[in-house]
């Protein structure tokens, strides 16, 4: 039987926490090391349906995308939502361990599993990582690479649509709708940093989340600048999920791992405009 800290080990050495920004928030927020894990839970949010869900399931362990807590705190009274989560993950014995941006770098993290989602080929990072001696490494910001036959941008909107997870947010495009991609971009969780980058890159769209207004609206100013995709945050980062799961089994083989497929976008409908202007 593996402990919690057996499974951290495996955890650190796929995402090492030295990888992470340093404004973030990552490892073990609820456990005992020496406790003993069978099952593990994936999600992206540390939300109540999904610790929920865990207690139900009898996981011994949920690893989460995004924190807990990125300030400190005073307090996790069960009078507040994230308390709650709390009490119900230390009542019912089951840890809480945080993979973020430590998950977004490297190889088979989550920009290259969103990648891989997409069926891109010759992925590489976006953005290389460097060493403390200043050598490129296999981690970096993003990824790209090259779609096995080029689409109109309309045709490769629908294939970002139908390859990531459902959800009830919307796809959002920016550029010539007959625009051939071959060459794609993306990044997976907040990637307007990246923007220019893609275009420096040469790719003929950009997929990543959270864009905003400004950014996309200077960037198409530009002369041949690539079309953008603006995909649900959640949706985008949920595609690692699986990808950590199989990394997990293949050095803790007696674990039983499971994803989460409770959707936790915050957004739960879309509607499109119909007035003409």
């Amino acid at each position: 039987m593996s402990t919690l800290r057996d499974v951290v080990a495996v955890l650190d050495r796929l995402y090492d926490p030295l990888w992470a920004d340093d404004w973030d928030a990552v490892g073990t927020v609820v456990g005992d090391p020496d406790a003993e894990v069978a099952k593990v839970l994936l999600a992206v949010d540390p939300v109540q349906a999904v610790v929920e869900e865990a207690a139900e399931w009898g996981a011994d362990l949920v690893v989460v995308h995004h924190p807990l807590w990125l300030k400190g705190v005073t307090s996790v009274a069960a009078t507040s939502p994230k308390g709650r989560v709390v009490h119900t993950l230390v009542s019912r014995g089951i840890a809480l361990h945080t993979c973020h941006t430590n998950a977004d770098c490297p190889p088979l993290g989550v920009s290259e599993s969103m990648a891989l989602a997409l069926g891109l080929a010759d992925v590489r990072p976006l953005e290389v990582d460097t060493d403390d001696d200043g050598r490129p490494t296999d981690r970096g910001s993003g990824r790209i690479g090259t779609l096995a036959q080029p689409l109109r941008l309309a045709e490769f909107a629908q294939h970002v649509a139908t390859s990531l997870p459902a959800h009830h947010s919307a796809v959002r495009v920016a550029g010539d709708a007959d625009r051939l991609v071959e060459t794609v971009a993306l990044c997976g969780g907040s990637g307007d940093f990246l923007l220019t980058t893609a275009q420096a890159a040469g790719a003929d769209a950009y997929v990543t989340s959270d864009l905003r207004h400004h950014p996309v609206s200077e960037h198409l100013e530009q002369p041949g600048a690539c079309a953008v995709v603006d995909v649900p945050h959640w949706s985008a980062e949920w595609t690692w999920l699986p990808v950590a799961a199989a990394a997990l089994t293949s050095h803790l083989p007696g674990l039983d791992v499971r994803v989460s497929t409770i959707v936790t976008d915050p957004w739960t409908a879309h509607v499109p405009g119909t007035v003409s202007l």
